[in-house]
């Protein structure tokens, strides 16, 4: 008979509530309790859902002091799902070090299928998905020239998250390292209300954002060198 994971990776909806997996519900009413990256959050799409669970805090702030102690709750039995504030833990979230945790303990992990903010920006870029490096967020000041320069060279498709306050510099500093002619896309508040891509060259992304007050989750992608 198959183990019972001691620890489930549950993707959540990263706009829209109704992008969640039937299974990803039952595991979140199943297990004993829920590390969530911003327990809020969480808490609304538990009640959407009917879900009463309780939930434990876990974020890059306190994983490396909360590790053991929720390592040691799973090998005495207990079973936790671990969610971010949306979409797949571990992507750019908190969720790693745990893992790599509980391998190093013997526990069994899974993790489930389900939503993730770059594979919709990727294929609905119009750029080619079948050989891309996802980035996430750079560094915000030491090493962020020199990562770009690496990147600029390379000729995979390129995807990076961005905070809007710093979306039109980014823009900037990646012109300066590829030039104005190399396509892209940007993609904002991904299957929310106000969702939108906007495509075309570097410089003809720059003129669009240029001056804007920009909210929301920012994907970028840009395309290799040819």
């Amino acid at each position: 008979m198959r183990q019972v994971p001691s620890l489930y990776l549950v993707p959540t909806p990263i706009g829209n509530l109704e992008d969640i997996t039937h299974r990803a519900i039952r595991i979140l009413t199943e297990v004993d309790f829920i590390l969530s990256e911003d327990t809020r959050k969480t808490g609304i799409l538990l009640k959407h859902y009917g879900i009463r669970k309780k939930m434990v805090s876990h974020h890059q702030f306190n994983e490396h002091q909360a590790v053991s102690s929720i390592v040691d709750q799973l090998k005495s039995g207990k079973v936790a799902a671990l969610v971010s504030e949306a979409g797949t833990p571990g992507i750019s979230d908190a969720g790693f070090l745990l893992v790599r945790a509980c391998l190093r303990e013997g526990l069994d992990v899974e993790a489930l299928p389900g939503a993730t903010a770059l594979i919709p920006a990727l294929v609905n870029s119009g750029i080619p998905c079948d050989s891309f490096l996802f980035v996430g967020f750079l560094p915000h000041k030491k090493g962020r020239q020199r990562k770009l320069k690496e990147l600029a060279t390379l000729p995979y498709t390129l995807i990076f998250y961005e905070s809007p306050f710093r979306l039109s510099k980014f823009i900037t500093q990646l012109i300066e390292h590829t030039g104005p002619s190399r396509k892209a896309s940007v993609s904002r508040e991904l299957t929310k209300i106000h969702e939108e891509t906007i495509r075309g060259t570097l410089q003809e992304l720059s003129d669009h954002f240029r001056e804007k007050d920009i909210k929301g989750e920012i994907v970028v992608v840009v395309e290799g060198t040819l």
